[in-house]
């Protein structure tokens, strides 16, 4: 017998189906709940509204759990690649070694970007942010790709999206880096592999070169932000989607939803954390005794996490790459000492332990980051290329949906009633 929730409004009671998902997820569907009563539900946040189904990612704060499509991230971060994440998320399966390259080569054909756009980002303020440059160019892209404005897509045209989107946003990042520090562009040698290539386009020079070791926990740190649910920004993303914008113009927008200071913007506040203890003059220790004190407007970012209740899943394997980066790179930076110290005294101080005030993924993405050379206004673009491949299999999960609706959410209006119009001079 299906299981039904019950609800009583006006002297009447109505049922609506519970719906369960394959990890026991249970979820009420009241989406014939205005058609059939008249009443919406209110939801500030959508903390309590589950906006779709996904076969995607399962994540379960209270135990710390994190899978795509079944896999845990423990065992991706360890076994997997990035692009072979990225084949997963988007086509639901793992590829096979054909698969994988028939899909890199793919992925290698735009390896260039059009003129045009190249044309573009030479005439971007170099001081500009880079997440508003990011995200212009890459809804700029419709204009060189007609072909994408006919919706819908087609599966073979849905494809080639995620692949020219893999290829030419690395490439437009790096591209505005080079600008910003007035080097010329370096060009894209996607068979090194996408972390290392992307490392190289930013940073190749006559002494440069990229150390395997690096790229690979580059590559790690990649795979653990690619998806993670329905978040602002993969929300942000959907919503765009379901109108049939472009695939170019929705990514855009989950590019513009993730420049958020409380959303992809985390990892940036770490370092500025950081600086802020650093001009201070002040120790680990007595900055960790001000983020107790409840009367100090000092705040620990990068510990603990929204969804995560008692340990964030990618901390401790991102914690094994950002050692692996400051080891093999050799850095010797103040801040990055002060990191150190601060995680060791949270780690061990009784106020941090029972409250489970862990340092997650955005404390060490910022220093592997600040290690690597990338400077800080650039950190969240490197969260949008690990983010990407997430988008794209949201956004294809969802164009493939018979049910598709173009999302329309309702709101409780609180304004004055009805009155009439009186002209300012009359009053």
């Amino acid at each position: 017998m299906t299981e039904v929730a019950k609800l009583e409004l006006d002297g009447k009671t109505y049922e609506f189906p519970v719906i369960e998902g394959s990890e026991g997820e249970k979820a009420i569907d009241i989406r014939k709940l205005r058609g059939t009563t008249g009443y919406i539900t209110l939801d500030n946040g959508y903390m309590n509204t589950g906006s779709c189904q996904s076969g995607i990612t399962f994540l379960n704060g209270e135990e710390g759990i994190l899978r795509y499509r079944g896999y845990p991230i423990e065992q991706l971060a360890e076994k997997s690649n990035f692009m072979e994440v990225t084949y997963l998320l988007n086509f639901g399966e793992l590829p096979t070694a054909q698969q994988l390259s028939d899909f890199n080569e793919e992925v290698g054909h735009y390896a260039s970007l059009p003129g045009g756009i190249c044309n573009m980002l030479s005439h971007m303020p170099p001081a500009a942010h880079p997440m508003g440059v990011v995200s212009s160019v890459t809804s700029s892209l419709c204009a060189f790709y007609p072909e994408y404005l006919k919706m819908p897509l087609p599966p073979e045209m849905r494809r080639k999206a995620v692949c020219q989107l893999m290829a030419q946003v690395k490439i437009i990042a790096a591209n505005f880096y080079r600008r910003t520090v007035e080097e010329k562009t370096h060009r894209s040698n996607p068979k090194l592999g996408f972390a290392a290539d992307f490392l190289n386009m930013m940073f190749a020079s006559e002494s440069y070169k990229v150390d395997p070791e690096v790229a690979s926990a580059l590559d790690t740190l990649l795979i653990l932000h690619a998806d993670h649910e329905q978040n602002c920004s993969t929300s942000a993303v959907r919503l765009i989607g379901s109108s049939e914008a472009n695939i170019f113009a929705t990514v855009a927008g989950g590019i513009d939803a993730l420049w958020g200071q409380l959303h992809g913007g985390a990892n940036q506040k770490v370092l500025e954390m950081l600086e802020q203890i650093q001009n201070a003059g002040g120790t680990a220790k007595q900055f960790i005794e001000k983020a107790k004190d409840k009367n100090d407007s000092f705040r620990l970012m990068g510990f603990g996490h929204r969804v995560y209740k008692n340990f964030d899943p990618r901390a401790t394997i991102i914690k094994k790459a950002c050692d692996t980066i400051l080891k093999k790179l050799d850095v010797h930076d103040p801040l990055l000492d002060i990191a150190l110290e601060l995680e060791e005294a949270a780690r061990s101080d009784s106020y941090f332990v029972e409250r489970n005030l862990y340092p997650n993924v955005d404390f060490y993405s910022g220093l592997i980051y600040k290690a690597l050379g990338i400077p800080t206004n650039f950190f969240t673009v490197m969260f949008v290329l690990g983010r990407l491949p997430g988008w794209l299999g949201q956004w294809k999960e969802m164009r493939e949906d018979d049910t598709l609706k173009i999302s329309r959410p309702r709101q409780i209006y609180t304004g004055p009633n009805t009155r009439d119009y009186v002209a300012v001079n009359k009053r």
